[in-house]
């Protein structure tokens, strides 16, 4: 299976060789064309990969994404290892080195991702114990997870409620959602400066399948904020218009926690700050972003004050993380069966719901399939007992790789309703490539 062709375009050494064309000097860049540097949550998907193919890569992998992590704990989105003009926008615009609490060793960006090192770590563990550097890597790097962990919880989490924010759309990991629109629609943008002649994104790749100039316009407009108050978490708390608790982030917090109280246990450290944290996020998940109404889990807009009633595929992360009941995972599988896919010709899982008025099937994080969101719900179904449907949306993600290529998204709809190109946005895109061979070199439940 491993070594045989996928398909007349694909095979298993042709997605480990993308991974080796991405790394540069200590670290794998997400795309040649579009992502030239080093990005948070990608590293943390490559780097399990990478512990099949290199163990000491996978390693350096995560040393050098936490190269630029910041005094306070913080783990920017973006590491700027080496200077790359293909990109905006860039270290320029973000003026982190000024700071006296960003990273002296490498430039970054001022916002953060998803925190998925914890279960990224958990996962590499059981591939890595073989490797005899790794209990010291794990001793570094396990205090630096922890760091960033305590820096969600006591910068991004104003009530106390163990549900941390997010402070701009870039920091969900879903650019682009329909999440958003409202906050965006609303925003006082009279003065905010046009960046569109500055992007690179939409000259590299169709402009259709990317975030429009009023979107950009927008987004740096936050950035240019958060510059003039020099990345002060309580200024921004207090000011910004976009202050979101996100379903699929702190799912991840909850997942991630998991992972550094078992390596943590491994390790003999004290887990008694990560069990308390963990506990008020799961219940507060449950009481605040969960419909019962629709049987379904909502972001909040902690600026606003009400929750986001759009069905995302954010939505389903609880699954992987195992917050939810039986009855809550029987109702998240029937929207997914149901709004997520029109019939079993469609590809799960679309990023929106098709019944959303925002649903678009070639629009970045408004539709498309992605293989990082598709590799944790798969795990999530599995760990619910939902195994045929598990089995579904990992071979709809396999089939799309071996289909199309390692893209970095891709049309949900079927033959005769999608555009003849079904691979969308970036080519040769790392973390597809590395979790099609985590589906197949590991059958584990993550």
């Amino acid at each position: 299976m491993i070594n045989a062709l996928l398909n007349n375009k694909t095979t298993v050494e042709d997605l480990k060789n993308i991974l080796n064309n991405n790394w540069r000097n200590g670290y794998t860049i997400p795309s040649a064309r579009l992502y030239p540097f080093q990005w948070n949550w990608d590293a943390g998907f490559i780097a399990i990969a990478l512990s099949y193919i290199d163990s000491d890569r996978a390693m350096e992998e995560v040393s050098s994404m936490f190269k630029a992590q910041w005094k306070n704990g913080m783990l920017p989105h973006i590491a700027f290892h080496q200077l790359n003009d293909n990109y905006f926008p860039g270290p320029e615009v973000w003026k982190t080195d000024q700071l006296q609490f960003s990273s002296q060793e490498v430039s970054s960006t001022g916002i953060t991702q998803p925190p998925v090192f914890g279960f990224v770590l958990l996962r590499m563990h059981s591939m890595m114990q073989s490797n005899p550097k790794w209990n010291a890597f794990l001793l570094d790097i396990f205090p630096k997870v922890l760091a960033f962990h305590r820096y969600l919880y006591t910068h991004r989490d104003p009530n106390n409620e163990g549900l941390v924010y997010i402070q701009h759309n870039w920091e969900s990991g879903t650019d682009n959602s329909p999440l958003w629109d409202h906050i965006f629609d609303s925003m006082d943008v009279s003065t905010a400066r046009d960046v569109s002649h500055l992007r690179k994104d939409n000259k590299l790749v169709d402009e259709s399948e990317r975030p429009t100039n009023e979107n950009y316009k927008r987004y740096i407009n936050l950035i240019d904020r958060f510059v003039a108050c020099d990345y002060d978490d309580s200024i921004i708390a207090q000011t910004s218009p976009f202050l979101v608790q996100d379903v699929l982030f702190n799912s991840m917090l909850v997942k991630s926690n998991y992972g550094l109280i078992e390596l943590g246990k491994y390790l003999n450290q004290d887990i008694s700050e990560i069990e308390s944290w963990n506990t008020k996020t799961i219940e507060s998940i449950n009481a605040k972003f969960w419909s019962p109404a629709t049987g379904f889990y909502y972001a909040y807009d902690l600026r606003a004050n009400k929750s986001i009633p759009i069905k995302v595929s954010s939505g389903f992360m609880p699954l992987f993380a195992g917050i939810c009941s039986s009855d809550q995972a029987n109702s998240l599988v029937s929207h997914l069966t149901t709004s997520f896919a029109k019939n079993e010709n469609w590809y799960l899982c679309a990023s929106c719901a098709f019944d959303e008025p925002a649903f678009n099937p070639l629009k970045y994080w408004r539709g498309p399939v992605w293989i990082n969101v598709n590799w944790m719900l798969y795990h999530g179904l599995e760990r619910y007992g939902f195994i045929d449907l598990a089995d579904r949306v990992k071979k709809d993600s396999m089939k799309l790789i071996e289909n199309e290529g390692s893209f970095e998204y891709f049309d949900p709809r079927p033959n005769g309703e999608a555009q003849e190109k079904r691979g969308i946005g970036a080519d040769l895109f790392s973390w597809s490539a590395a979790l099609y061979l985590d589906f197949i070199y590991n059958p584990s439940i993550c």
